[in-house]
C-alpha cells in the first residue's frame, strides 16, 4: 500500500483544512484521537489492571493525552494526570480537557510524584516541537525513560523532530506510538524511528480529503503484495521477451560482485543475463551462475587490436541487451573507466550505475558530464550510491549527507539528470522533476553486509530490462530488496544473514504480502 509521509507543516495544514474547511471541530478530532489511542494501547497492553500516568504538555498534544487518561479512567484504570508547564499558556482545547477532568473529580497535578506506574502516556510535546528540549521538560523526559513502564506516545515521542527524526536534545523512548491521519517523516527516519517502538497510524477525521489539492511530497510502501509492484508476466512469453540484462561487474581481485548481481537479476525475473567480467573470474561465474552467458576481458590488454576486438564485442552486447548494470567490483583502473565510458557513449539503453562506477564518476568531471547529457537526452540513468558514495558525488561529508537525507538526493537528481537511489538505513528514491519522493521502510540492519548493494543493482537492472520506467523500477527494486531482507532475517537472524540470503528470498518477497506490517 502506498502511504503518505508528512512534515509537521503539512500535517498542521491538513488539520486546519479539516477544522476550517471541512467543518469537523477541533475538540471532536481530539476526542476521536483519544479513542483510537486507547484502542491501540489496550490492544498492545493486555493486562486488565494497571496504574497509568499521563504526562501532558500545554499544547493540543497534552489535551489528547488528558482525554486518553479520562477514557482509561472510565474503563476502570487507576489514572494520575500531570500537566507540565504554565497552565495559563494552555491551548483552548487542553484547557477544556482539564475542566472536563475536574468535572469527573480527577485532579491534574503539577509534577510527577514518586510512585510506580505500569503505563505512561507521553503527551508532553506533539509534532510542532522544533527547538532543543531543556530544563524541566528534559528532566521530565529522562524521568519517563527511567520508569521501566510501558510507554505509549501520543502522535510522536516527545523530543523527536517530526520532520527529520532528529533528537532535539533528548527524547522519550516509547514502546508504542499512535499517530493520526498520516505517519510523519520523523517516525521513519533515524534516530527518531528508534524511539517510536511500534508505530500505528489511525484515521480519526483527517484523511486525503483534507489535502484540498496539496498532497504531501513524500510517500512509502508497506504491507503490499510484492507482485503488485512488478510487470505482468506474459503466459506465452519466452526468455527473450522477459528482458535481457547485461551485467558488467567484478575484477580480478573481486569476483563475488559479478555473481551477486547476475543471480539477483535472474531472481528478479529477467529472462537472460550476460555477465561481462575479468577473465580471472571465468570459472567462478560459470559455476556459480551457470544460467548466465559470459564475456571476459584482460584488465591489461596488450595492444590496440585486442582492445578494439573487445570494444566491438561490447557493442554487440549493447545491441543484444535491454538494460545494463555496471559498477559492482569493477575497480578504479583504466579498463574500468573504459567500460563505463563505452556504456555512456555508445549505448542508449537504460543503465544502473553502482559502486565503483559511481566512484569513477565522482573522480572524473568528464564522466559526470556524460551522465548529465545522457539523462537530458531522455536516457534512463539510475545511480545507486550508499551514503559514502553519495557524499563523494555530491561533494560533502557523510555526516552532512545523512543530515540532509531528504534534500540532497533531490538536488542530486536534478544536477545529474538521473534517478537517485541514496542507500542508508532509510533509502531515498527520487527522480528529476519528481513531485513525490520515496522513503523506503522495508529492510533491516542485517542487510548492512558486503554484497547487499550488488544484489540491489542487479534487481533494478532486471526490472529495467523488463521495460519498467526508471523511477518505478528503482522504487520496486528497493522495496522488494528490503522485503527479501526481512524474510532472510526471519530465517537467518539479522546478525547472521549474508547477501546471498537476500537473493534466495527475492522470489518470495515478489509474491507475498510485505512482512513489515507495523509501520503506519
Amino acid at each position: 500500500m502506498r502511504q503518505y509521509l508528512v512534515t509537521a507543516c503539512e500535517m498542521k495544514r491538513y488539520d486546519a483544512n479539516t477544522i476550517e474547511k471541512i467543518g469537523i471541530p477541533s475538540l471532536v478530532l481530539m476526542e476521536r484521537a483519544a479513542l483510537v489511542t486507547v484502542e491501540e494501547l489496550l490492544r498492545s497492553y493486555r493486562r486488565q489492571e494497571a496504574k497509568v500516568l499521563v504526562v501532558a504538555g500545554c499544547g493540543n498534544n497534552g489535551g489528547d493525552g488528558l482525554a486518553v487518561g479520562r477514557l482509561l479512567m472510565l474503563r476502570g484504570y487507576m489514572v494520575d494526570c500531570v500537566l507540565i508547564g504554565n497552565r495559563a499558556g494552555c491551548s483552548r482545547e487542553t484547557a477544556v480537557q482539564t475542566e472536563i477532568l475536574s468535572q469527573y473529580g480527577m485532579s491534574v497535578k503539577d509534577a510527577i510524584e514518586d510512585d510506580e506506574y505500569d503505563i505512561v502516556i507521553d503527551a508532553l510535546f506533539g509534532i510542532g516541537l522544533s527547538r532543543e528540549v531543556t530544563g524541566l521538560y528534559a528532566e521530565t523526559i529522562e524521568r519517563i525513560n527511567q520508569m521501566h513502564s510501558f510507554v505509549c506516545s501520543v502522535d510522536i515521542p516527545s523530543g523527536v523532530c517530526a520532520d527529520d527524526g532528529s533528537i532535539l536534545g533528548c527524547a522519550v523512548r516509547a514502546d508504542l506510538t499512535v499517530t493520526y491521519g498520516f505517519c510523519k517523516l520523523g517516525h521513519m527516519l533515524y534516530d527518531g524511528a528508534a524511539c517510536c517502538g511500534k508505530v500505528v497510524c489511525r484515521e480519526m477525521g483527517i484523511n486525503e480529503r483534507s489535502f484540498l489539492g496539496e498532497e504531501p511530497r513524500w510517500y512509502t510502501i508497506s504491507g503490499i503484495a510484492g507482485d503488485a509492484l512488478l510487470p505482468v508476466r506474459d503466459a506465452a512469453g519466452n526468455k527473450g521477451s522477459f528482458g535481457k540484462t547485461l551485467v558488467i561487474a567484478g575484477s580480478r581481485r573481486i569476483c563475488g560482485a559479478a555473481v551477486l548481481s547476475a543471480r539477483s537479476a535472474f531472481r528478479m525475473g529477467t529472462g537472460m543475463v550476460k555477465t561481462v567480467t575479468a577473465i580471472e573470474n571465468r570459472d567462478v561465474v560459470l559455476q556459480a551462475v551457470p544460467e548466465s552467458m559470459l564475456s571476459t576481458y584482460q584488465e591489461d590488454m596488450r595492444n590496440i587490436e585486442e582492445q578494439e576486438r573487445f570494444e566491438a564485442a561490447l557493442q554487440e552486447d549493447f545491441n543484444w541487451a535491454d538494460a545494463i548494470v555496471i559498477g559492482p567490483g569493477i575497480g578504479m583502473g583504466r579498463q574500468a573507466e573504459m567500460l563505463l565510458r563505452e556504456c555512456l557513449a555508445k549505448s542508449s539503453l537504460p543503465i544502473v550505475i553502482d559502486a565503483d562506477g559511481l566512484n569513477l564518476i565522482a573522480a572524473r568531471q568528464e564522466l559526470q558530464t556524460m551522465v548529465q547529457n545522457a539523462g537530458r537526452s531522455g536516457r534512463t540513468i539510475v545511480l545507486t550510491p550508499h551514503l559514502g558514495e553519495f557524499a563523494r558525488l555530491y561533494g560533502c561529508s557523510v555526516s552532512e549527507a545523512r543530515e540532509h537525507l531528504l534534500e540532497y538526493p533531490v538536488q542530486m537528481a536534478e544536477r545529474m539528470q538521473a534517478v537517485i537511489v541514496c542507500k542508508d538505513a532509510r533509502t531515498v528514491v527520487t527522480a528529476p522533476g519528481a513531485a513525490r519522493h520515496y522513503l523506503n521502510t522495508s529492510g533491516n540492519d542485517g542487510m548492512a553486509t558486503a554484497g547487499s548493494g550488488d544484489v540491489l543493482a542487479g534487481m533494478i537492472g532486471a526490472l529495467l530490462a523488463q521495460h519498467m520506467n526508471g523511477p518505478d523500477a528503482a522504487v520496486s527494486g528497493v522495496y522488494l530488496h528490503g522485503a527479501a531482507g526481512d524474510l532472510a532475517a526471519q530465517k537467518q537472524t539479522r546478525r547472521s544473514m549474508m547477501a546471498t540470503d537476500i537473493i534466495e528470498e527475492i522470489g518470495y518477497a515478489a509474491q507475498e504480502k510485505g512482512v513489515q506490517e507495523q509501520r503506519c
